[in-house]
């Protein structure tokens, strides 16, 4: 049996922590994969996932003040895309309570405080590294299922 090559493709994009970023950093991630042929499922997950963390990272970590730079950085290997995301900003003072369903650090926004819980559901594995007044990144797995395997 031979092996079979992995593809091995890294992208690094940095860009303004503004809202209206949100969106690029979610089409930067799905033409990023298209090599790979995902499934439109598979595809929309990437992309919730990656909108999730920019989002905090402009919510939280900057407090919406479009004062700081987020780093997305994203590599295949074989049909396994890894996805970095960084903020330089505030940090999480306390990662498991943060991790927590439903909850948020601004209730005021009225947002519902699930991001972390989607992201777990969508992806593979997520990672958090977080140091109180200098950053956090968020680590998103996801292996994309082989076209020969999906109708079987």
């Amino acid at each position: 049996m031979t092996a079979i090559a992995t593809v091995q493709n890294h992208i690094k994009f940095t860009f303004p922590a503004m809202s209206e970023n949100e969106s690029l950093a979610r089409t930067v991630v799905a033409a990023f994969v298209m090599s790979l042929d995902p499934m439109l499922d598979e595809l929309n997950d990437l992309k919730t996932a990656v909108s999730e963390a920019v989002t905090n990272a402009i919510i939280h970590g900057y407090d919406e003040r479009n004062s700081g730079m987020i780093d997305l950085e994203a590599e295949l290997d074989g049909r396994t895309v890894f996805i970095r995301i960084t903020d330089y900003g505030r940090g999480i003072h306390d990662l498991w309570q943060a991790r927590q369903p439903m909850y948020t650090s601004k209730p005021d926004l009225e947002r519902p405080g699930m991001g972390f819980t989607m992201m777990e559901h969508l992806m593979d594995e997520v990672t958090v590294q977080s140091v109180a007044g200098r950053g956090t990144t968020i680590g998103l797995r996801k292996t994309i299922s082989p076209v020969d395997m999906r109708w079987h």
